[in-house]
């Protein structure tokens, strides 16, 4: 068994410009000023109502879900107006084809919703390639590790049999946590420095390093 659990946005797709179109649209309807998108870029993978609360900390409970369902209600607006843009990263499909023809097993822990998950893996057809999908709509928020503990046991993988795949700290402190290994990426939200820093065994710059590196840390 070898279970690589990827992280989605920063790792598998770039949907940066529509993540932060849909967070300034929220704020902005909820009568706030808009964050700085620099800030919203370093809270993508967070789960919604953990993203807010870290954009805007002083924000009511009522402020925040106010926020979360306008920011749900804008993006998935986006989404059925075929306005969304969230391509996959160079190499990527290539990778997940390859990795799943050789006979690993494939997951994936995000904070997007089960909704957007599915819409994006099957918009690019790879979603028959995955075993297990973990979303913020079953899990706390990462780096809690429920989404990861998830996804070995669908998968039925041992901590030692996985490795998580991401682009930010909040990846590598949610493998870190629980003894999974982990494999930052460099071309997501979150710098080289934070990810080795939080937990990565190393930071690769392409798909086809990260292919390289998954075979030296699970031959």
């Amino acid at each position: 068994m070898r279970l690589a659990v990827f992280d989605c946005d920063g790792t598998l797709v770039d949907g940066q410009a529509d993540v932060c179109w849909a967070m300034e649209r929220a704020f902005a309807r909820a009568g706030l000023e808009a964050p700085d998108s620099h800030a919203v870029r370093r809270i993508v993978g967070l789960s919604l109502p953990a993203a807010v609360r870290a954009l805007a900390p002083g924000l009511s409970d009522e402020q925040n879900r106010a926020v979360t369902e306008f920011y749900r209600t804008s993006f998935r607006a986006r989404r059925e107006e075929g306005l969304l843009d969230e391509p996959l990263y160079a190499g990527i499909a290539d990778l997940l084809r390859a990795l799943h023809a050789g006979g690993w097993s494939l997951a994936v822990a995000t904070g997007k919703s089960d909704r957007g998950l599915a819409a994006c893996l099957a918009a690019h057809g790879i979603a028959d390639l995955f075993v297990s999908l973990q979303t913020a709509d079953r899990h706390p928020s990462k780096p809690h590790p429920a989404m990861l503990e998830a996804a070995l046991f669908e998968a039925g993988a041992q901590r030692e049999e996985a490795v998580m795949i991401g682009d930010t700290s909040f990846d590598m402190l949610m493998a870190q946590s629980i003894g999974v290994a982990a494999i930052g990426v460099g071309w997501g939200y979150h710098d080289a420095a934070e990810l080795l820093a939080s937990g990565a065994g190393r930071v690769v710059e392409t798909a086809a390093e990260l292919g390289t590196a998954l075979a030296e840390t699970l031959p």
